[in-house]
C-alpha cells in the first residue's frame, strides 16, 4: 500500500501533490462529437423526436393565444375543430417529449458507454507511460467521473441545438409573413442570448475546470485513505486526515456554488432578453396586426425564443464541460508507449530465449540503460542484480514491451539462432510468449480460482490444481474457507505478502509462457517459500530480479548492472572469487 503523504493544503496553490486546474483548450466537446458517428440512426431519431416537440410547443401556444383571442373578441366558444386540435397538439407534445426524453438518454448512455471502453483502452494503450506516477482516483476520476459529466452534452445539447435552428428558422419565417416589423423585436434578442455563451465561455471553462480538478483531487485523496486505513490509525493520523478530506470537500463546494452562481445570473438575463423581445413584439403587433393575431403573434415570438433561450442554457452548462471532455480526450487519444506493428512477424516455435542488443532507454533525464548487451538463452536462469535505480525493472518493462528502447533491440531467440524484434510482434502473441511477475503483482476481487485464471480463462481444472501444488498455492486453498472459491477481496487484502506473490507466480506459470521474468516476486517470502518458488519455476528462459543472496546465488548465472550496462557477469564461484562490481552489490545489501 502506498500512502500520497504530500502535503498541498486546501486552499492553497496546486503543488505536486494536486493537480492544477487545467486550462481546457476550445473544441474539447467538438473532439468529442465523432463518438456520436457510430449512433448516427439514433442521432437522427432523436433530433427528429426533438424537432416534433418544439414545433409542438410551438404551434400549441400559438393556436391556444389565437383561439383565447378569437373567443374574447368574438365572445364565442372555440369550434369543436380548433378544441380537437389543441388536444392533439397536447398529446402530440406530451408523446414527442416522452419520445426524446428516452431517445436522447438513451443515446447519451450508449456513447457514455462507448466513451469508457475507450478511455480503458487508451489507460490500457499507454500504460505505463501515461498511469506512472498518477493516483488511482485521479484515474478513475477521469474514466468514470469525467465521462459521466458529458451525459449532459449528448442527451440535451447536440439534438436540442438542431432542432432549435430548425424552429427558430420556420418561426421567423412566419413572423416575417405575418409582420415584417416583428423580426428587429425578435432576431436581436435571439443573437443577444445565443452570444451569451460564446462570451461567458472561457470563464465557465474556468469554473468547470476548477470543479473537475477539485473533484479528481477528493476523489484521489478519498481513495488513498481508504487505501490507507490501517497506517492512519496506527500513526494516529486519522483525524488530520479527515481534517484535509473536509478540507478538500470545501474547495469541491465552493467551485460548485461558483458554476451555480454564474448559471443563476445568467438565466437571469436570458429571461431578461426573453420578455425585452416580448414587449417589443407587444408594440409591434399593436401598431400593425388586429384581433386575435396580436396574442398569436406573441406566442410565436415566445414559441421561437424560448427554445433559444434553453440552447443558450444548454451551450452555457457546456462549457462547463471543456476540462471535463479535455480529459476524456486526452485519455482516449492517448498515444501508444508501444506501437503495434504494421506487419507483424510469428514468434519462433519451441524454447525460447532473449537478448538486449546496445539498448539505451531513459525515463526524460539521463538514460538509465546506456549500451546494455544481455543474453538468456533458452532454458537458462539469469539474475539481474544491482544498485537499486540501476535499471534492472527497465529491463523487465521492455521485455514487457511497456516500452520500445530509444537505440538497440530487445529480441526473443529461438534455440536454433532464428529472432525477431520485440516490436515486430504482435501484442498477443507477444503476452502469450513472455510473462513478467513483479513484487506487487495485484489481485482482483473475486475468487482464488478466478485470480488464477486471469491471463488463462481456459485452462483446465487440472491444469490449475497441479499448478497450485508446484507453487503452494493449494496449502493456501486449504486454509481458506470456500478453497479455490473464496473471495480475496480487493487486492487480494485477506492475503499475506507471501501468499499473494505464490499466487501470482502461480497465475503467470498456468499461461506456460516461454519466457519468464520475475521482478522481485519472492521477495515477500522467506527464505524456504523463496526456495520453493524457484524450485518450481518451470524449464524456460527466466531472468530473475533480486537482492537476496540466496535467491541470487541459485541462478545459472548473474549479470550485474552498472551505469547503464552489464558491468560484470558470471556464476556465483566467479564473481565471488574476486572483488568487482558483484561483491560491491553484496556489500551494500549486507549493510542494507
Amino acid at each position: 500500500m502506498t500512502m500520497d503523504h504530500r502535503t498541498t493544503e486546501p486552499g492553497a496553490a496546486p503543488g505536486p501533490g494536486s493537480p492544477a486546474s487545467p486550462s481546457p483548450e476550445r473544441g474539447s466537446l467538438r473532439a468529442l462529437l465523432p463518438v456520436l458517428g457510430a449512433h448516427r440512426s439514433m442521432t437522427v431519431r432523436t433530433f427528429v423526436a426533438a424537432l416534433a416537440g418544439q414545433t409542438a410547443l410551438a404551434a400549441l401556444v400559438v393556436l391556444a393565444a389565437h383561439t383565447v383571442g378569437t373567443a374574447v373578441m368574438t365572445r364565442a366558444a372555440p369550434g369543436t375543430g380548433t378544441v380537437l386540435a389543441l388536444v392533439a397538439l397536447v398529446l402530440v407534445r406530451a408523446a414527442t417529449t416522452w419520445w426524446e426524453m428516452d431517445l436522447s438518454h438513451d443515446l447519451a448512455y450508449r456513447v457514455l458507454a462507448e466513451l469508457r471502453v475507450r478511455v480503458f483502452d487508451g489507460l490500457a494503450r499507454s500504460a505505463p507511460l501515461r498511469i506512472g506516477g498518477r493516483r488511482s482516483g485521479d484515474l478513475a476520476s477521469a474514466a468514470l467521473a469525467d465521462v459521466e459529466a458529458l451525459e449532459f452534452f449528448y442527451a440535451h445539447a447536440v439534438a436540442q441545438l438542431l432542432a432549435t435552428t430548425a424552429v427558430f428558422g420556420a418561426g421567423t419565417v412566419v413572423l416575417a409573413d405575418l409582420e415584417p416589423w416583428l423580426l428587429p423585436a425578435v432576431l436581436p434578442m435571439a443573437a443577444a442570448l445565443m452570444l451569451g455563451p460564446l462570451l461567458e465561455g472561457r470563464d465557465r471553462a474556468a469554473l468547470g475546470a476548477r470543479t473537475r480538478s477539485a473533484a479528481a483531487e477528493l476523489s484521489a485523496r478519498a481513495v488513498e485513505t481508504v487505501d490507507g486505513l490501517p497506517e492512519l490509525l496506527a500513526f494516529g493520523a486519522f483525524d488530520r486526515r479527515r481534517a484535509d478530506l473536509r478540507g478538500y470537500g470545501r474547495l469541491l463546494g465552493a467551485a460548485q456554488r461558483a458554476e451555480q452562481t454564474r448559471e443563476a445570473r445568467s438565466a437571469a438575463v436570458r429571461d431578461i432578453l426573453v420578455v425585452i423581445s416580448l414587449v417589443a413584439v407587444v408594440a409591434v403587433s399593436a401598431h400593425t396586426l388586429e384581433g386575435a393575431w396580436v396574442p398569436a403573434a406573441v406566442a410565436l415570438a415566445l414559441g421561437v425564443l424560448a427554445p433559444v433561450a434553453d440552447s443558450a442554457a444548454a451551450l452555457g452548462q457546456a462549457a462547463c464541460l471543456r476540462a471535463a471532455a479535455a480529459r476524456v480526450g486526452a485519455a482516449v487519444r492517448a498515444p501508444r508507449g508501444a506501437p503495434e506493428p504494421r506487419s507483424p512477424r510469428p514468434v519462433p516455435d519451441g524454447p525460447l530465449g532473449f537478448r538486449l542488443s546496445g539498448v539505451r532507454f531513459g525515463y526524460g533525464g539521463g538514460p538509465v540503460l546506456d549500451g546494455l548487451d544481455l543474453l538468456v538463452r533458452p532454458g537458462e536462469t539469469v539474475a539481474l542484480v544491482g544498485a537499486s535505480g540501476a535499471g534492472k525493472s527497465t529491463c523487465a518493462h521492455l521485455l514487457a514491451r511497456f516500452w520500445d528502447p530509444a537505440d538497440g533491440r530487445v529480441e526473443l531467440l529461438a534455440g536454433d539462432g532464428r529472432s525477431v524484434d520485440l516490436r515486430q510482434v504482435a501484442e498477443s502473441e507477444l503476452r502469450a510468449a513472455v510473462a513478467v511477475v513483479g513484487q506487487d503483482a495485484p489481485l482482483f476481487h473475486g475468487t482464488l480460482r478466478e485470480n488464477l485464471r486471469l491471463g488463462t480463462p481456459a485452462a483446465s481444472d487440472a491444469d490449475l490444481v497441479a499448478v497450485a501444488a508446484l507453487t503452494g498455492v493449494d496449502r493456501i486453498a486449504d486454509g481458506l474457507p470456500q478453497g479455490f472459491a473464496t473471495m480475496l477481496g480487493e487486492r487480494g487484502s485477506t492475503l499475506s505478502g507471501g501468499q499473494r506473490a505464490r499466487v501470482a507466480l502461480a497465475r503467470a506459470l498456468i499461461a506456460r509462457p516461454r519466457v519468464l521474468v520475475l521482478d522481485e516476486t519472492t521477495s515477500n517470502l522467506d527464505g524456504l517459500g523463496d526456495a520453493e518458488l524457484l524450485a518450481a519455476l518451470p524449464d524456460c528462459a527466466t531472468l530473475i530480479i533480486a537482492h537476496r543472496a540466496a535467491t541470487i546465488r541459485r541462478a545459472d548465472r548473474i549479470a550485474v548492472l552498472e551505469d547503464g550496462r552489464v558491468a560484470q557477469e558470471g556464476t556465483w564461484a566467479e564473481l565471488t572469487a574476486v572483488p568487482g562490481p558483484f561483491t560491491r552489490v553484496l556489500d551494500r545489501e549486507q549493510r542494507g
